[in-house]
C-alpha cells in the first residue's frame, strides 16, 4: 500500500474520480463530504495525507486545515479550490498546507503532488528518527563513569551546554572521547537538536583547502573556484562547529580564526564583504598547546581566546574504576550489533584490563572488546580472548614489556610493531611527526600503520 489518503470534498464526482484513480495507484482512500465528517474520519482512522476542498457546505476549508494540523503537525494537506485567489492560496500555505491546486485539475498533476507530499513526510520522519537517535546517543545519561574525575567533567559539560558560552576548548589524549563531549555540549544547548553541528579535522587537510572549507570562497578566488562556495562557518549558522585537532592548524590560518573569535566576522576566500558569525566554536586537541606556543607552532593570543571555558578529559589510566562500567556498556553494544549473547567479563579479565595503561584510552578499550566479541567470545569474556599486548601487561613488569622482562608472552612482529607505534604516539601526545621521528619512519608510513592497526 502506497499510503492512506483522505479526500474531503462536497462534490461526489470529484471524490469518486480521485478515489478510483488513487486506488488504482495502490493507495487506500477514504472520503468525507463536509468538514465535520472529514475531521471525524481523520481522528477515527488517521490518513497519511489529506486532499481538502477550500469551499465546504458546513465550514471554511482553512478552519478544517488548522484543526487537522493541530491533531498532526506533520500532516501534509493539499488544498483545492475553484477560485484562483492568490491571497487565499498564500493564507492556506501559511496555515500549513503542503500545496494548493486549482480546479479543474489534471489527475496526473494531483498524483505527482500526492507522491511528493508523501515522500516529503517520509523524509521528515526519517530525519526526526536520526535526530532522535543522536539525542539519545549524546544525552548526558549515556556518559559512563562514576569516578570523581569524570563526574567533574560531566558537571562542567552540563553547565556549558545550558549556558551561552560561544567558545570552548576540549583537551585530552587521543581516544578519551573529545568528540562525544563536543556533541553532548551541542545537544544540551537550547534548540541544539534542531540546529546544525558540523565538524572538521584540522590535521586532515592542507592549509589552503582547510581555509576554503572553513570560510568558503568566491567564484574565481583561485584556479578551481568555478562557483561560490559557503564554508562551515556559514553552514553552521546558529549551531556549533567542532574544530578537531586544532593544534595542527597552520599559524597563518590561526590568525584568521582569531579574527573570527574577536570580531565575530569573516570573509570568504577572495571576498571583500564581512559576514557575521553566530556559531558556537568548540575546539579540541590532544597536544600540549602551551608547549606548542613555546615551539612557535601555536599563537599565544588564540590559545587564550579559545580557552575561555576549558574542559580537560582525564585519560582512562587515571580512572580504572570506570573500566568495568565501560566494558559492560561495550559488551551490550556489540551483542546487539553482532547478535551475540556474551553475558559478562569475568573478574580475571577486569583485573587485566584495569592493570593495562590504555595509551589509546576509551577508543582502544572499545576496539579490544569489539574484536574479542566478534572473533572469540561466546558466553563470557575470558583472558584468552584478549590481545597479547593487553595480557602481557597484567603482571608487575613494564606494561608494554621489555627485553629484560621474563613474563612477556611471545608475540608476532605485527603485534610488537603495533605496541611500539602506540607507545610512541602516547609519549608524544598523539603528535605523528614526533612519533615518526622516534620510530625512524616517515609520517606517511606512520599514518598508514595507524590506519592498519586502528590506532587513529
Amino acid at each position: 500500500m502506497e499510503g492512506r489518503v483522505l479526500v474531503i470534498d462536497d462534490e461526489k464526482a470529484i471524490r469518486w474520480s480521485l478515489g478510483e484513480a488513487l486506488r488504482g495507484q495502490g493507495y487506500e482512500v477514504s472520503e468525507a463530504e463536509n468538514g465535520a465528517s472529514g475531521i471525524t474520519a481523520f481522528r477515527e482512522d488517521p490518513a497519511d495525507i489529506v486532499i481538502l476542498d477550500l469551499k465546504l457546505p458546513d465550514t471554511n476549508g482553512l478552519e478544517v486545515l488548522k484543526t487537522l494540523r493541530e491533531d498532526d503537525g506533520e500532516l501534509p494537506v493539499i488544498m483545492m479550490t475553484a477560485y484562483g485567489e492568490v491571497e487565499t492560496a498564500v493564507e492556506a500555505i501559511r496555515a500549513g498546507a503542503y500545496d494548493f491546486i486549482l480546479k479543474p485539475f489534471q489527475l496526473e498533476k494531483m498524483k505527482v503532488a500526492i507522491r511528493h507530499a508523501l515522500e516529503h513526510r517520509r523524509m521528515r520522519s526519517e530525519l526526526e528518527g536520526i535526530r532522535r537517535k543522536e539525542r539519545e546517543t549524546y544525552d548526558f545519561k549515556n556518559f559512563i563513569g562514576t569516578s570523581e574525575l569524570m563526574q567533574g567533567v560531566f558537571e562542567t559539560v552540563r553547565k556549558i551546554g545550558e549556558s551561552r558560552a560561544s567558545t570552548i576548548l576540549i583537551q585530552g589524549e587521543s581516544g578519551v572521547g573529545k568528540e562525544l563531549v563536543a556533541r553532548a555540549i551541542h545537544e544540551a544547548s537550547e534548540g541544539g537538536a534542531q540546529r546544525p553541528f558540523l565538524e572538521i579535522n584540522c590535521a586532515a587537510l592542507p592549509e589552503t583547502l582547510l581555509e576554503s572549507e572553513l570560510f568558503g570562497h568566491e567564484k574565481g578566488a583561485f584556479t578551481d573556484a568555478k562557483f561560490r562556495k559557503k564554508g562551515l562557518f556559514e553552514l553552521a549558522e546558529g549551531g556549533s562547529i567542532f574544530l578537531d585537532e586544532i593544534g595542527e592548524m597552520g599559524v597563518t590560518l590561526q590568525s584568521r580564526l582569531l579574527r573570527v573569535l574577536e570580531n565575530k566576522t569573516f570573509r570568504r576566500v577572495g571576498g571583500v564583504k564581512d559576514l557575521k558569525v553566530n556559531t558556537r566554536i568548540i575546539a579540541a586537541t590532544n597536544r600540549d598547546l602551551k608547549q606548542a606556543i613555546k615551539d612557535g607552532d601555536f599563537r599565544n593570543d588564540l590559545y587564550y581566546r579559545l580557552q575561555v571555558i576549558p574542559v580537560s578529559i582525564p585519560p582512562l589510566r587515571d580512572r580504572p574504576e570506570d573500566i568495568p562500567l565501560l566494558v559492560n556498556h561495550f559488551i551490550a553494544m556489540f551483542n546487539r550489533e553482532f547478535k551475540k549473547s556474551v553475558k559478562k567479563a569475568g573478574n580475571p579479565v577486569l583485573e587485566i584490563l584495569q592493570a593495562y595503561s590504555w595509551p589509546g584510552n576509551v577508543r582502544e578499550l572499545k576496539n579490544v572488546i569489539e574484536r574479542s566479541i566478534l572473533l572469540d567470545a561466546e558466553d563470557e569474556l575470558l583472558p584468552e580472548h584478549l590481545p597479547a599486548e593487553i595480557t602481557a601487561s597484567s603482571g608487575d613488569h613494564d606494561p608494554e614489556g621489555s627485553e629484560e622482562s621474563p613474563d612477556i608472552k611471545p608475540m608476532s612482529l605485527r603485534d610488537m610493531e603495533r605496541i611500539l607505534i602506540r607507545k610512541a604516539l602516547a609519549e608524544t601526545g598523539g603528535n605523528k611527526s614526533q612519533a615518526a621521528r622516534i620510530l625512524g619512519i616517515s609520517r606517511q608510513t606512520l599514518r598508514e600503520k595507524t590506519k592498519l592497526y586502528e590506532l587513529e
